[in-house]
């Protein structure tokens, strides 16, 4: 702390109300209770550890998902206050996590800015945890406190000493609560990126252990904004190489009177490409729907660029260019921060403060005006740019008004191979855009004519990634998809309204050809018809990968995975699972329902290998250290003078703590295993925290019922496996027995069963299904899956998009040397 930055502790946190609300309406908090609010919990804990970073006090944040799901986020901050609130009678860290609004926040000497729900967001997540811990490292101690949905189950305690600080905080969703509780790597990385973008220098690393290769993402970047525009234009040809960027502060009077000081980021940069890309933030919070700020932004540069080009005489006839010429091919990052910043909903989509337009605008057009004065060369090539933009645009125009007076994409007449669907009620009709004449005819004949519409596709649509619109519009297939979707197309004639369908269906077949008419297809919607992603109108369909047909009876099976159940189901068939006695008879045989449930158990204890290699134990050893009626199991890990200790409980590590310091005469220094090298190294306990120890204890106890126990799953490293003619189980049907050493073969051996009399089929193209069978698997609404095309990553999809469908040779084979050895199934 310096000497003029004012104690951060107990006095500066406020309360204001309880927790009930959250868990009786947790839409109203965080959005929804599936996938959005899911990872919106997370993003309030890191919001948390980036307020410290923007106010100086952190530089290194590590998130990472851990084996059993659960997910910690812990900074080098300040730390969370420890001390006690008078007026509440508890420690700060408690009041902090259980009463809404509660917080730092709301006292100005400790946040100049802030991206959280102002001290509501991380009481929200504990109130929505199913558990919670918080680690605070502070004034040279490790403190710990638990919570479970929302309230306290183990108070405020001293761990051990350290010479670190910061805050780490764990949880796990509540699946009482929450619809979804699986965390998506890919979502969380998007969202990292992002913050290490917006915040120059500081370090953010991810980790995914529930993967087997559990590399940690380091998000790192020194120039921030610049790094974000330059990754936004990987892939493409840049028109300027310099990035055009600005870092101001502007300071205005509020309604008050006070002063509010507005800081002001943003980086732009120009490529050939034919698309824009512009992200606009608020407090480092993504506004997707964008707001006031970035409304200020494009009236300035329209206005800045405008003006350049008129006193440079770069324009003829004095005529003025659209905002839509000067953002073709712009890449650009708008970040505002402001001290009060309100926004349309609480899920903070848009930004709704009337003064940040104002700002913006007057500080973007400023420094813009300066930078074209400055910079002629790059200044021309932009405006220059532009105006081809703008000749395009009309061509495009010209070329629209030419097949409109042909009455196509007026609507004058429908295309003549749409085969049309007969309702008028848009929410319920959908169009199939099917791959080839062939595939096309078992459409047609196996729809429901009342609501689905198929519009065959003749070989591979224009890749639009190349193409310009007015070239775009010549092509024949692309005029029929505008024509049948009737929404029409371009900025200034798309209108949503009109869309004929509610879902617009793909349905491609399930080889090279088909995935890349799919990709295709998704360019053209991406690039030029977004709003349809973005409001949820186009899907996939997923035709079935095989069918399987056993005798008489036949299934339709979906992927890869189903394919694994449905060899288990029918391996399971007529089997039983003999086990035989100690003495070497034949012992006893379980039931059919018995014999499932083992499989199942022990399937998912197979599963838990990953999990619990934080133990630095084989699973056989790990689970041998199960004890008592709950076949507890170690949550901690503690490595001491070379050797490693296990503890069921925080109380059990307590105990064993205060003895060996005892014995030392002295307090031991404690860190966790996630440490840096050198603090581990100066340590003298290591402490490694297992989780979801307690799930696997679950599973041995519903084992134990069937009278099993550890030993019976798999051999551990000091047993001697015994040979072939010494088994121990036996799956016997009527016709085979295979005898086999230990409980972990068992659904191997159920599979393997599973597969004989049977005859598996394989689907490559919808052609070779009849009619009956495309509308029984993938066309009737009742039974059918669907895959919704979202935009979850909008600047990692334009690189893909770009990389793979764009000009550049080089970075596309780079992209696919990269990631070949990450394919772990390729079958198209």
């Amino acid at each position: 702390m310096t000497e003029h930055e004012p104690a951060y502790d107990a006095s500066k946190i406020k309360v204001l109300e309880g927790l009930e609300a959250v868990r009786k309406r947790p839409d109203m908090y965080i959005g929804d209770t599936y996938e959005y609010g899911l990872h919106h919990l997370v993003y309030e804990v890191i919001d948390n550890a980036i307020d410290e970073v923007q106010n100086g006090h952190a530089d290194d944040i590590k998130v990472t998902i851990n084996a059993d799901g659960s997910i910690s986020v812990s900074d080098n901050g300040r730390g969370i206050p420890v001390d006690m609130m008078e007026d509440e009678g508890k420690p700060a860290v408690e009041v902090v996590m259980t009463k809404l609004h509660a917080g730092g926040k709301f006292d100005g000497d400790n946040y100049k800015v802030s991206g959280g729900l102002h001290g509501v967001g991380v009481s929200c997540v504990c109130a929505l945890a199913e558990w919670m811990e918080v680690e605070v490292a502070r004034h040279g101690k490790i403190h710990h406190i638990r919570f479970e949905r929302g309230a306290t189950t183990e108070p405020l305690k001293v761990l051990g000493t350290t010479d670190q600080r910061g805050t780490k905080l764990t949880f796990s969703p509540d699946p009482e609560i929450m619809e979804l509780t699986k965390f998506n790597a890919d979502t969380l990385a998007t969202r990292i990126r992002e913050l290490a973008f917006l915040n120059a220098g500081a370090k953010i690393t991810m980790r995914d252990d529930r993967e087997e290769s559990s590399e940690a993402q380091t998000f790192e970047y020194p120039e921030g904004v610049k790094d974000f525009v330059r990754y936004l234009n990987v892939g493409k040809n840049v028109v300027h190489q310099e990035v055009v960027y600005f870092n101001e502060e502007h300071t205005i009077q509020n309604s008050d009177g006070k002063p509010e000081a507005y800081r002001i980021e943003v980086g732009l940069q120009y490529s050939d490409s034919y698309s824009e890309i512009v992200y606009s933030f608020a407090n480092t919070i993504k506004t997707i729907q964008g707001g006031t700020h970035l409304s200020g932004f494009k009236t300035a540069l329209t206005s800045a660029f405008n003006s350049y080009a008129k006193q440079s005489k770069l324009l003829k006839d004095d005529k003025t260019l659209s905002g839509d010429d000067f953002r073709e091919g712009l890449a650009a990052v708008v970040s505002v921060r402001l001290p009060d910043p309100k926004f349309e909903s609480q899920t903070k989509i848009k930004l709704a403060n009337r003064n940040a337009q104002t700002v913006v605008q007057s500080v973007v057009y400023e420094q813009l005006k300066t930078f074209l004065e400055e910079n002629p060369q790059i200044s021309r090539a932009i405006v220059k740019k532009a105006v081809d933009a703008a000749a395009a645009r009309e061509a495009a125009r010209r070329a629209r008004e030419l097949v409109r007076r042909k009455g196509v994409l007026a609507g004058g007449g429908l295309p003549g191979k749409l085969s049309d669907c007969t309702s008028r009620d848009k929410e319920r009709s959908e169009i199939f855009l099917v791959e080839g004449d062939s595939a096309g005819g078992s459409a047609k004949g196996g729809r429901d004519r009342k609501y689905q519409a198929i519009l065959p596709l003749k070989g591979k649509i224009l890749n639009v990634e190349k193409a310009r619109i007015d070239k775009m519009l010549g092509h024949e297939e692309i005029k029929i998809i505008i024509t049948a979707l009737g929404c029409g197309i371009g900025s200034d004639e798309f209108d949503l309204e009109k869309l004929r369908y509610n879902k617009i269906i793909i349905m491609t077949d399930a080889d090279v050809d088909g995935s890349h008419i799919r990709t295709l297809l998704l360019t053209f919607f991406y690039r030029h018809m977004p709003a349809l992603i973005e409001h949820g109108h186009i899907y996939i369909a997923q035709p079935p990968l095989f069918k399987v047909k056993k005798g008489s009876k036949e299934r339709y099976v979906l992927t890869d995975e189903a394919m694994d159940g449905e060899l288990m189901q029918l391996g399971l068939e007529g089997a039983s699972l003999r086990v035989r006695s100690a003495d070497g008879g034949d012992g006893r045989v379980l039931s059919l329902g018995d014999f499932a449930a083992v499989v199942d158990i022990v399937s998912l204890l197979d599963k838990k290998e990953m999990q619990v290699r934080r133990s630095g134990l084989s699973l056989a050893d790990f689970l041998r250290r199960a004890t008592g009626d709950d076949c507890a199991l170690p949550h901690y890990r503690v490595d001491h003078a070379g050797r490693t200790h296990y503890f069921t409980s925080t109380e059990e590590f307590d105990s064993w703590r205060a003895d060996q310091e005892k014995t030392a005469g002295k307090d031991l220094k404690v860190c966790e295993d996630e440490a840096a090298a050198e603090e581990r190294a100066e340590a003298d306990l290591v402490l490694t925290e297992l989780y979801g120890t307690d799930d696997v204890s679950r599973q041995l106890v519903r084992l134990r019922e069937f009278g099993f126990g550890p030993e019976d799953f798999d051999f551990a490293s000091d047993d001697t496996v015994p040979d072939s003619e010494e088994w121990r189980f036996a799956v016997e049907t009527e016709k085979d027995t295979r005898p086999i050493s230990r409980l972990r073969d068992v659904p191997d051996t159920v599979r393997d069963l599973g597969k004989k009399g049977i005859d598996v089929q394989r689907y490559k193209g919808l052609g070779e299904m009849n009619p009956d069978q495309l509308w029984d698997t993938t066309m009737d609404p009742e039974v059918r899956t669907l895959l919704r095309v979202k935009l979850d990553d909008m600047a990692g999809t334009d690189q893909i998009f770009t990389i793979l469908m764009g000009n550049e040779v080089e970075p596309r084979r780079n992209f696919i040397e990269e990631n070949a050895l990450a394919v772990k199934q390729l079958d198209v």
